[in-house]
């Protein structure tokens, strides 16, 4: 037994002991209600003993129970004696059900983690790879909860706030908790009323169509453009290769202002005409960018050999070129979607007429005292959820773009 490697066991537990607590802890105030009160200082103590344990259990030969389950047990032991069987400060008789399931996901998560950080690890001598390997592994989970509560947190207080009831919200705005008293149609009294009251339907059609009218437009400029950069020789290839980003240099609010300006004199201000020339603007650059590495990818012998086969120059684009380019112009699409659906700037300069809003205008339409604040996160989560979805089902093929192109075949 080394002292240096019981102390990097024993410190791994302490962090996850107090990391599980105060983050389950936190999550259990917000899904009840009830201000509860994290026991950190037996968290640490029952977390440092249960990696010990695991440790030990792990590099014995014995027979027996299995390490993780022998570190569950004692964490779980020695949490409830320190706290007098109230780990979150709450009387057991306060929402028991939901401090039963915290105290499952608290046993659990520790017991992970420890499993996670210590698999492989001894408390005798460890080498120098072995402990730097149990520092990546705390780097790396410790992140993981920082970045899963930065996005999910405010998410969650977004949908809580959208289930509310103007009342619930004026007597407590910090209660989180969800109200099943009030029903199925109490719960979602705020999005019935987005679409009978304040016309979401159609910000949500006029989103839907421009962000896909741009997709086409942007692919049907890009991709031409991307094959000719990468394909073709001409004076000033090198050149308009790498200045194709140079748009994002300027900042938007600098070019809304001309813009706003020559689309007032053509008519095109206050018009989804002004939007599809602006937003094709913007995203063509980047589509451009992206799609001629992954044009650069593909070996040039395949469109050699369809020339030499009668095809022509867009035969060879056609059914060469892009069957094999599904992935990247997947990605592209998805990239060039998100743009679209989520811009705000311009939209909120060009347009005054509530018919042609798009979501994100629609939603800051929201934004005032005449309008309850659940109406408002109820919007934001109309305007979260569609995107998100698509995203998850998409994200492999936008991998698969990204990727493809950083390599030439």
């Amino acid at each position: 037994m080394r002292p240096g490697s019981v102390l990097l066991t024993a410190i791994t537990g302490l962090i996850w002991g107090v990391t599980a607590m105060v983050v389950i802890g936190v999550t259990l105030t917000l899904i009840t209600g009830e201000v509860a009160l994290p026991q950190a200082t037996a968290a640490a103590i029952a977390g440092l003993l249960s990696s010990l344990i695991f440790v030990w259990r792990q590099s014995s030969a014995a027979s027996g129970l299995p390490a993780w389950a022998l570190s569950a047990a004692v964490l779980f032991i020695v949490l409830m004696a320190a706290t007098f069987a109230a780990p979150f400060g709450l009387p057991l008789n306060k929402e028991p059900v939901w401090q039963g399931l915290a105290l499952i996901a608290f046993i659990a998560g520790v017991t992970g983690a420890n499993h996670l950080s210590l698999s492989g690890a001894s408390l005798g001598a460890m080498t120098r790879y072995e402990r730097e390997v149990v520092y990546i592994r705390i780097a790396k989970g410790i992140g993981f909860v920082l970045f899963t509560i930065v996005v999910a947190l405010p998410f969650y207080v977004m949908v809580m706030t959208s289930l509310k009831s103007q009342q619930t919200l004026l007597a407590n705005p910090l209660d989180l908790s969800i109200d099943f008293s009030q029903g199925l149609y109490g719960l979602f009294r705020s999005y019935v009323e987005l679409f009978t009251q304040f016309n979401f339907g159609r910000y949500l059609l006029v989103s839907t169509f421009v962000s896909i009218a741009t997709v086409f437009l942007t692919l049907a400029f890009s991709v031409p453009g991307a094959y000719a950069v990468s394909r073709l020789r001409f004076p000033g290839q090198a050149f308009l290769a790498r200045s194709v980003l140079l748009i994002y240099m300027v900042p938007a609010i600098v070019l809304v202002i001309p813009l706003y300006a020559v689309f007032s004199q053509l008519g095109l201000r206050n018009t989804l005409t002004g939007l599809l020339i602006v937003y094709p603007a913007t995203t063509i650059p980047v589509a451009l960018y992206m799609l001629q590495g992954y044009f650069r990818g593909i070996p040039s012998e395949l469109e050699e050999a369809g020339l030499m086969d009668g095809l022509s120059r867009i035969g060879v684009i056609l059914k060469i070129t892009l069957p094999l380019s599904l992935p990247a112009l997947a990605s592209v699409s998805l990239y060039v979607f998100m743009i679209a659906w989520n811009e705000f700037l311009f939209a909120f300069m060009f347009l005054d007429d509530p018919d042609i809003f798009t979501l994100s205008r629609g939603v800051v339409s929201l934004n005032s005292s005449e309008v309850p604040r659940q109406h408002l996160m109820a919007g934001a989560v109309i305007a979260t959820v569609p995107v998100l979805f698509i995203f998850l089902w998409f994200e492999r093929f936008l991998v698969q773009g990204l990727t493809a192109g950083s390599v030439k075949g």
